[in-house]
């Protein structure tokens, strides 16, 4: 009985909410206060404003702004932060609690963030993310709230909905996503970032909290983030498991290295002419016997304060060499691998005979090599060991590839000083380069300026079969990205390989018609 009693009141409370606290009261209140002033006076309009802000607070009017409420303002977005985030979602939980109502919490992280800074400064960035902000909110419902999670990262708390499955969210997430991945307008430029997302259902969630819900959908992100760019994924409850909250001490790190856990993943790199593979670049990875996969981003920071970089890259050397021998005995054509080059490993005095004596120890050319040096080392490397180590490099036969062009702002001089053979076009001029005008112009321009100065080209981040055609016929002679192939471990690379090469001979060779 009295169970029926509270559900009656609960039900007659939340009509109520629903009649008094909704933004349409607003167009009856100058109605209601004229009517109550024709009908009794002054002393029923009284009544009438005491009334109804008492009737708004037992309604519940007040609680989902919380005590205490004075939400502080991200500048570059306006949106609030990150400090707000748990009370909203302990607020909004245990309003779905109450009217069996569902909501989730979903996290979107910029991709290649640094690089957007790079390009734009911090002025063009503080407008990217206030577009950002602005197309999330139009998105979503009103009541639902966008928040500045971190410097590249956004949270949603989703008000109470009476229906929220997995398709449904999925569905949600890909209108979020496609939302942020729309041209954005930055001047006189046409901009292009996309974002991964991580996000958990309040029914899922470990426990019913604010944080638990937040925490869930960080561990979501960081799994796609490992599969990103653009990448979307669901919490469930084996990543509790499999990557828990730990924090890496720098001898953790140091001590995977070490035992063989970080080694390199091999990305395919195809020429656009004929389809074949022309290299693997070498990727690291940290392999955790527990985590599972971890991306550099979550390693490569402890490496750097323990000036482990240079150990990393005589790792991730010594395996890439060990690959190049192994798919030539295997008879795989691979004509080089690419291996990235640190500042501080090009400081290194001894670079040039270090790396004589791993080429002699494995047998193998110069040539099969591509050193890839980041276009802001190039731009802003003066004339001193750096310098003399690459163009030794060069000498030697190694090829010089400039990674990230378009991001660190490196003169047409610097190119020729530091005997650049190879620049590699950064993903924000790739992305929907088969779509928009000024991509293609843009892209036109680079493989324009690499053709007058006789370097070859390659186009990072070819996500779909639309970028990889539009590349080919603006004439950039390689391409690589998902669309291509993902990283993968050496073992999955040889059948990678004889997967392409047998779809290269199913492709019907086009020749000129006679007669």
């Amino acid at each position: 009985m009295h169970k029926r009693i509270n559900r009656y009141l609960t039900s007659v409370r939340h009509g109520m909410r629903a009649t008094i606290t909704g933004p349409h009261v607003l167009a009856f209140l100058p109605a209601t206060a004229l009517g109550a002033f024709w009908l009794g006076g002054e002393q029923a309009l009284l009544l009438t404003a005491l009334g109804l802000p008492a009737l708004f607070a037992l309604s519940g009017g007040f609680e989902q702004f919380g005590p205490g409420f004075a939400p502080t303002r991200d500048k570059a977005t306006g949106l609030q932060m990150r400090d707000e985030l748990e009370t909203v979602l302990d607020n909004i939980l245990a309003q779905t609690t109450r009217e069996r109502k569902t909501s989730a919490c979903f996290l979107l992280e910029l991709d290649d963030f640094d690089a957007v800074k790079d390009r734009f400064g911090q002025s063009g960035t503080d407008q990217i993310l206030h577009q950002v902000g602005d197309r999330l909110r139009t998105v979503l419902r009103t009541r639902d709230a966008v928040f500045k999670f971190s410097e590249s990262c956004f949270a949603i708390a989703l008000s109470p909905a009476p229906y929220l499955d997995v398709e449904t969210s999925i569905q949600m997430a890909a209108r979020l996503q496609a939302s942020v991945e729309e041209p954005i307008s930055l001047d006189a430029t046409t901009v292009y970032v996309s974002c991964s997302i991580g996000y958990c259902l309040a029914s899922r969630a470990p426990q019913q909290r604010g944080s638990a819900l937040i925490l869930a959908a960080k561990q979501a992100l960081t799994t796609a983030l490992q599969h990103g760019p653009s990448a979307i994924r669901m919490f469930a409850d084996d990543m509790n498991q499999a990557q828990g909250k730990a924090n890496f001490h720098r001898g953790d790190v140091a001590k995977a290295l070490n035992d063989g856990q970080i080694v390199p993943w091999f990305q395919p790199q195809i020429s656009t002419d004929t389809g074949m593979v022309t290299g693997f670049e070498a990727l690291a990875r940290w392999c955790h016997p527990e985590r599972g996969l971890i991306p550099p981003a979550e390693f490569l920071p402890d490496l750097q304060r323990g000036n482990m970089l240079e150990r990393l890259g005589e790792v991730i050397l010594y395996n890439a060499l060990s690959a190049v021998r192994s798919w030539a005995a295997a008879g795989f054509d691979v004509p080089k691998v690419g291996v990235n080059f640190t500042s501080e490993e090009l400081r290194n005095p001894k670079l040039l005979e270090k790396l004589e004596w791993e080429l002699d120890r494995f047998n193998l050319a110069a040539d099969r090599l591509a050193i890839e040096v980041l276009e802001t080392v190039v731009a802003l490397s003066p004339e001193d060991i750096i310098a003399r180590n690459i163009n030794g490099l060069a000498k030697m036969g190694c090829s010089i590839d400039l990674d990230d062009f378009g991001t660190g702002h490196a003169s047409i001089s610097s190119i020729r000083r530091f005997a650049v053979e190879r620049i590699k076009i950064d993903r924000s001029f790739v992305m929907k380069v088969d779509r928009d005008a000024d991509q293609q112009k843009m892209v036109s321009a680079i493989l324009s300026m690499a053709e007058r100065l006789g370097l070859d080209t390659l186009a990072e981040g070819v996500e779909t079969a639309g970028e990889h055609a539009m590349l080919a016929q603006l004439g950039c002679r390689h391409v690589q990205g998902f669309g291509i192939g993902r990283p993968m471990p050496f073992e999955h690379t040889m059948d990678w390989i004889r997967t392409h090469n047998a779809k290269l001979a199913q492709t019907p060779l086009i020749g000129r018609q006679t007669g």
